[in-house]
This record gives structure tokens, C-alpha cells and sequence, in this order.
């Protein structure tokens, strides 16, 4: 049945706006935080739209080799960001983008085989890895809502009043409102924070003014890429948590859509995620995932047609190409984008134990690989000097929080559920009953 295009515009468009506010959010915090020039943040946020819209085509359009062919939408994740954030302070921007590559080449060579991985990835650990990497970005959101780091009206009273009047907003708005307006909250607390801001006179339009038209999409725009190990790492551990969280998706939604999902489509799925992760690195964007929010919007909606994914992938593209777009959204006051870290990086941390509440906590084993994985996450990003005398080779694992704390939580699992009878503790408990 032949659909009504301004109905398929508008739900595309209902579509672009539930994931706005993730895919400006994330280069606005990253880009704050590696200091980088109004003109460099502009392309950074619109380069990143671009690419969701880019991601979100590659994984509709089912074919051979890639594509998992469901209404699904990509943005970057915020996996990423604690950990592009620590890169880039420890080995410059050039390191994060050598390291998105090389993730995404993993994710397309592990594609066929991740399901054998997945042992080695049980909730206990993916529930620990997300919730370090939450537990890291706090300080990012602290930071902001003082005004960021060197202002001069650093923890001023109306920075303060800026931040939680945002924050509060947000609350009202996920209190008092359903469906799609809660999964705009974040949008429109940064719309409304930042009004509040102009009339304050903390809003400075120039880099909009200053801002091009029109701009096509430039390989290496920050350099050419340079290849750490400890970043490397880093990265494919991210990678590795996104494809977990994203077969989930994916049963998700073949489940809305009565599609059964297969080794193969899961394979193809991978497959798209990875080379959107290696054209995220190659016109330094982003790792990209599925956003679990439109599926939501789906089971809102009842609209389940891939045309709507495809028109809001076009939209996304032509809004990327759009600089003034993206110079807009550089606008928004540190306290502003504060007070919404807050929530955002808050619901990482959530998510985090909403994995691990899955977790047989009854197993002391189970609570140890956590407690040994989120201190040794917490203790080597509050002292990163604890490991500073060692070898170069063990400083590889150890200088970066997520990494050692992921790290010591895949090997305790390996210890404790993988080497009994080769398989985690909650599926031998699910076998059991």
C-alpha cells in the first residue's frame, strides 16, 4: 500500500528529533572537553549528524554483506565518550580517530563469529564496563555546570541556577509527560535552558553568523590518524559493549516487526556497524550503535516501514551538510549542557546496574568480579599514577581506567564462570531451572 509522503516525512522527521539530542549532545561534551576552536566543534557536530544519517542507511539497506534490514536508527554512542575524552587528553585527538578505525575493522572481522565472543561478555561484565564508563563521565557533567574548566565565572551562582534550572526542567518534563515529548526531554531542556541563557545574556550567535551554508565532508579534517595501543584497546572494548547492546535491539525489533532474526542477519548487522564505526574514524566522527529510544518511537508509533528510517537518514544527511545547523547547537551555555549531563551521564550509570540486575547476585563470585572491576575502574581514573612505575607493556593496560576495569572483569569472569563448564553463571542457572 502506497504511503502518504508528508506522513512519511513527518514520522522521519519524529525519528531525526528523538535522537537529536544524542547525536548534538556527544560532540558538544567531547568537543568542549579536548578544547577544540568554535569552527572545529561546528564541524565535529555536523559532520557527526551527517554520519548518523550515513550509519543509519547502511543498516536499513539489507544486502549480501552488510545490513541488518530493520527500522533501525544509528547514533554515536555514549560508550564513547569518557573514553574518547581520556584519549584525547592522553594521546591528542589523532589517537581517537586511529583508534575508531581499528575498532571498526575488528567489529567487521568479528561480525561472523561475535556469537562465540558473547560468553565472554555476560551482563556482570558488560553491566560493570558501562557502569565505570558512567561512574568516569560525572566529573565531565560537574565540570560544565560550573561553567567548565578555566572560566572565569567558575561555580557562580548563576552558572549553578543555569544548570539545575535546566536539570529541573527536565524532571518536569519526564514527570509530567508520556511518549514522545519524554523522549524529547533532553532537547527541549537544552532548548529551554539555553532561552533562559539569551535572556541572561550568555548567548553568543557568532559562530552561527560565521558559519557556512554549505560544507561537503572532509577525510582526516583533524590529521591523519595515529594508532596507540592502550587506545586501541579502549575502543574495542566500547565496540564490543555496543554490539551486545545492540543485538538486543535487534531481537527487539524483530520482534515489533514479526521478522525472525537469524545468525546471518545478526552477522550483516555487525558487519553495518563496523564499517559506520570505520567511516566514523575516516571523516573523524564517531563509534556508532543503535539507538534504543526509536525503537520505543516504534512501539509509539506502530509505523514499522523502513521508508520512515530511510527518510529520517535522508534528513540527517541534508542537516549535516548544513553547518549553520550544527553551529547552532554551539551555542548552548556550559552550565546548560551541564545540568543535562547530569541526567544523560546519570542514566549511563543506570543502564550500567540495569544490566547487572540481571546478575545472580546470590553468586559471591559475581560480586566480586564487580567490586574488583568497578575499584580498579574508579581507583586508576582518580589516581592515574598508581601504575606510573611499571613496565611500559603493563602501563598499556593499566594507565586507562575503563580498560583496566574492564579488563580485570573479563578476566575474573573468565576465572570464576567461563572455566566452569565453559559457560556463565547465569545460563548455567537458567539451564538449571
Amino acid at each position: 500500500m502506497k504511503q502518504n509522503p508528508l506522513k512519511v516525512a513527518s514520522l522521519g522527521i519524529q525519528h531525526v528529533l528523538a535522537m537529536y539530542a544524542g547525536a548534538v549532545i556527544v560532540p558538544l561534551i567531547v568537543g568542549g572537553a579536548l578544547g577544540l576552536s568554535g569552527e572545529q566543534l561546528t564541524y565535529l557536530v555536523s559532520i557527526d549528524i551527517l554520519m548518523c544519517g550515513v550509519a543509519t542507511i547502511l543498516q536499513v539497506w539489507k544486502n549480501k554483506y552488510f545490513g541488518i534490514g530493520l527500522p533501525v536508527v544509528l547514533g554515536c554512542t555514549f560508550t564513547a565518550v569518557g573514553p574518547m575524552i581520556a584519549i584525547g587528553g592522553q594521546y591528542g585527538i589523532s589517537a581517537i580517530y586511529g583508534s575508531i578505525i581499528v575498532s571498526g575493522l575488528f567489529v567487521v572481522l568479528i561480525a561472523g563469529n561475535f556469537g562465540k565472543l558473547v560468553r565472554f561478555f555476560p551482563p556482570v561484565v558488560t553491566g560493570s564496563v558501562v557502569t565505570i564508563i558512567g561512574i568516569t563521565l560525572i566529573p565531565v557533567a560537574m565540570n560544565n555546570m560550573a561553567g567548565g574548566v578555566g572560566s572565569p565565572d567558575f561555580g557562580s551562582l548563576s552558572n549553578i541556577a543555569l544548570a539545575f534550572g535546566t536539570l529541573f526542567f527536565i524532571i518536569l518534563l519526564y514527570r509530567f509527560f508520556h511518549g514522545f515529548i519524554r523522549s524529547v526531554s533532553i532537547l527541549l531542556g537544552l532548548a529551554g535552558g539555553t532561552i533562559v541563557a539569551l535572556f541572561m545574556g550568555r548567548v553568543n550567535f557568532s559562530a552561527v553568523a560565521d558559519a557556512s551554508w554549505f560544507h561537503m565532508a572532509k577525510p582526516f579534517y583533524f590529521g591523519l590518524p595515529t594508532f596507540e595501543v592502550t587506545a586501541i584497546l579502549t575502543m574495542m572494548l566500547v565496540a564490543i559493549v555496543s554490539l551486545v547492546e545492540s543485538t538486543g535491539v535487534y531481537f527487539a525489533l524483530g520482534d515489533i516487526c514479526e521478522e525472525k532474526i537469524e545468525e546471518k542477519d545478526l552477522a550483516a548487522g555487525y558487519r553495518a556497524e563496523g564499517l559506520a564505526i570505520i567511516l566514523g574514524g575516516l571523516f573523524n566522527a564517531f563509534p556508532y550503535t543503535t539507538y534504543s529510544q526509536n525503537v520505543g518511537l516504534i512501539q509509539l508509533s506502530g509505523v514499522k516501514g523502513k521508508n520512515v528510517i530511510y527518510t529520517a537518514g535522508a534528513f540527517l544527511v541534508v542537516l549535516g551538510l548544513v553547518p549553520k545547523i550544527g553551529a547552532l547547537t554551539t551555542v548552548i551555555p556550559a552550565p546548560v549542557l551541564g545540568g543535562a549531563m547530569v541526567a544523560m551521564f546519570g542514566m549511563v550509570v543506570a543502564y550500567g546496574i540495569k544490566m547487572l540486575s540481571t546478575v545472580n547476585f546470590a553468586s559471591q563470585e559475581n560480586l566480586l568480579i564487580i567490586a574488583c572491576a568497578v575499584g580498579m575502574g574508579l581507583g586508576v581514573t582518580a589516581v592515574p599514577d598508581l601504575f606510573a612505575q611499571m613496565p611500559e607493556g603493563i602501563r598499556i593496560l593499566t594507565d586507562n581506567g575503563i580498560v583496566a576495569g574492564s579488563l580485570t572483569a573479563i578476566f575474573l569472569n573468565i576465572v570464576f564462570n567461563v572455566r566452569n563448564n565453559n559457560q556463565p553463571a547465569i545460563i548455567r542457572e537458567q539451564k538449571a531451572s
